[in-house]
């Protein structure tokens, strides 16, 4: 295959130092490992500001689904109910979660451009006190929303409710505070912001909360409750580990570390989500989000016109270094380009160039 730069949610762009980590093979029993194992778990802490008195790091194999479908499973018991707040589809891929495993819950959905109304959450949250745990999605990589961490959380917290965010695509890119945001699992995937390869999330989570889940999983893979317990003697994984991505994983936490942090990281990837936005624009393609609601992960653009053809600009794009992401609209065409990962701005003013190249040679109208 020809190299080229992923602009994409994840799996992304990674560092050669990344990949080599990779070349080594590990045993899942060897003591260096299960410390590697250990340190990856308080450097996610750190990361999260959490105490790790009151807080601990949770990894579990499989994509970031497995990961959300592992704190539904385990934390929330036959008698609780879910309200589950939806702009996209990552939203509802939890609602679906959610219905296969048979939990009580309602959904408060909105449009995909628009982001939650503390109002509305206030009135469902009054009127039906039955609700016991709140989950929404931070990033939405759908549209590359992003989604109001402070209300949620101040909701939560003045009518007691549980915590539950999917910052897949955030985490590691944006600053989070768990503790002061009062969220009780946090969940992530070692191949977002972190800047790691496929094969494992991992959750934050509220030790307190967590220790009265005993028991709840239905699922025995994906039992966070268990899964920490085991963890937690020496850093062994229950099961079969991804040896290699967990390696990949904590030297990409090193890198994040000598780029400044996550605050580094940040101003990174604002600066080349800005520089295109701004570059598109010029060329008649426009954002599908309004730049007071974009996160600095994804952005999702509307087709220029009736003739574009995305595949054609796909491969266009492709074979000049970069991969791009189909939409995931159904109600209006759209393409999204990510700019997290080993991306930097002379990479988004290369790709910019390419896109102007493309809408220069006569190919659409």
């Amino acid at each position: 295959m020809n190299s080229y730069k992923l602009l994409t949610p994840g799996p992304l762009t990674t560092t050669r130092t990344v990949k080599e980590e990779m070349l080594l093979d590990r045993c899942t029993w060897d003591d260096e490992y299960k410390s590697m194992t250990q340190q990856i778990r308080s450097q996610l802490l750190n990361l999260a500001g959490a105490d790790p008195v009151k807080y601990t790091t949770v990894l579990m194999q499989g994509s970031g689904t497995f990961t959300v479908e592992s704190v539904l499973t385990s934390t929330i018991r036959d008698e609780d109910k879910l309200l589950i707040v939806t702009n996209g589809a990552y939203g509802e891929r939890i609602v679906q979660i959610a219905a296969c495993i048979g939990l009580q819950h309602t959904e408060y959905r909105v449009n995909f451009d628009e982001q939650p109304n503390e109002s509305d959450i206030r009135s469902i949250l009054e009127n039906d006190p039955s609700i016991s745990h709140i989950a929404m999605v931070h990033c939405e990589t759908t549209t590359g929303i992003l989604n109001p961490l402070d209300m949620i959380s101040k909701l939560s917290i003045a009518y007691r409710k549980t915590l539950i965010i999917d910052a897949m695509s955030s985490f590691g890119g944006i600053e989070i505070d768990v503790p002061s945001l009062g969220i009780d699992y946090l969940i992530s995937s070692a191949n977002k912001c972190i800047q790691g390869v496929p094969g494992f999330g991992f959750v934050i989570a509220n030790k307190e909360k967590l220790t009265a889940c005993e028991g709840i999983a239905r699922s025995l893979s994906l039992d966070l409750y268990d899964q920490w317990q085991g963890m937690d003697k020496d850093g062994k994984w229950r099961f079969t580990s991804p040896t290699h991505v967990v390696a990949a994983f904590s030297k990409a936490l090193e890198e994040l570390v000598q780029e400044g942090g996550v605050a580094a990281r940040f101003i990174r990837y604002r600066g080349n989500n800005a520089l295109l936005r701004e570059r598109l624009a010029q060329l008649g393609i426009h954002a599908y989000i309004a730049s007071d609601k974009q996160s600095p992960i994804i952005t999702t653009f509307l087709f220029p016109n009736e003739s574009f053809s995305f595949p054609h600009f796909y491969a266009y794009t492709k074979a000049r270094g970069f991969v791009i992401y189909p939409g995931k609209l159904t109600d209006v065409d759209t393409f999204r380009i990510g700019n997290i990962g080993e991306i930097d701005y002379e990479d988004i003013e290369q790709l910019c160039t390419i896109i102007e190249e493309y809408m220069g040679v006569g190919v659409i109208a």
